[in-house]
């Protein structure tokens, strides 16, 4: 009995250990996984971060805003009526700008948004129209990927936006940045992006302070740009820390 009693003990113990060796060694490979990325996050938490700065309104503001417009020749973007695009080769646009449509294509899914009355959107999979929630859903997506998107592409041309702040900001090496904050519209409400300028007020680079982003007052770039048959002048990318935001077959007609 005794014997029983010592091998019964002896294998209780023993398959009781596998689940602790489980969950020892899926707790391994979590940390394994987590930890650095962690630690990279605070690496870049601490060197990139910045408070968003307190800019000056008025007149110097509107002045440096309608300054950037000129060196990007804005009556020519004004007067481009279509604009297609891609973001990332993912997703992809023919936008009717004159008529405020816009069709989106993504993996096996096509939206068409109209932009001014969202009861005119229509929604396909495999070319196929789809109703109903599904369509609801198609469509929030399709308007997020626009609105960010599209922001990438024509962002220096909406600093007039309405619902839009501009202000001065005195940067560290003597120039000044142009601080555009959207109070409203988009869908994020809230965000402030602080331009940096050449000389002739062409866009650099931008500072974001974003919902989307957890540090903020990261900068991107703004210097890869390209004309199109229109004249409107739009970049074709961007960089943001190690990652590229690539902007493809770019076209523009009156």
């Amino acid at each position: 009995m005794l014997f029983n009693f010592a091998c019964k003990t002896f294998l209780y113990s023993h398959y009781m250990a596998k689940p602790k060796k489980i969950l020892k060694i899926i707790g391994g490979v979590i940390v394994f996984l987590t930890l650095p990325t962690l630690l990279l996050f605070g690496f870049l938490y601490f060197k990139y971060n910045k408070d968003l700065p307190i800019g000056e309104k008025g007149e110097q503001a509107e002045q440096l805003a309608t300054k950037m417009l000129e060196a990007l020749d804005y009556e020519a973007y004004k007067n481009t009526d279509y604009i297609e695009f891609s973001f990332k080769h993912r997703h992809h646009y023919k936008w009717e700008k004159n008529e405020s449509t816009c069709t989106v294509y993504w993996e096996d899914y096509k939206v068409h948004l109209d932009l001014k009355d969202n009861s005119n959107n229509k929604a396909f999979v495999h070319n196929f129209q789809v109703s109903g929630n599904l369509t609801s859903e198609l469509t929030e997506k399709a308007i997020d990927y626009f609105n960010n998107d599209s922001f990438w592409l024509v962002a220096p041309y909406k600093v007039f936006d309405k619902g839009t702040e501009r202000s001065i900001v005195k940067l560290g090496n003597g120039k000044k940045g142009l601080l555009v904050t959207y109070t409203s519209g988009g869908s994020t409400p809230g965000d402030s992006y602080l331009w940096h300028l050449d000389t002739n007020g062409k866009p650099i680079s931008f500072q974001m302070w974003v919902d989307i982003l957890p540090i903020d007052g990261l900068e991107a770039t703004w210097n890869d740009w390209t004309t199109t048959e229109s004249g409107a002048q739009l970049p074709t990318f961007h960089k943001l820390l190690f990652f590229g935001l690539e902007i493809t077959d770019i076209k523009g007609k009156k």
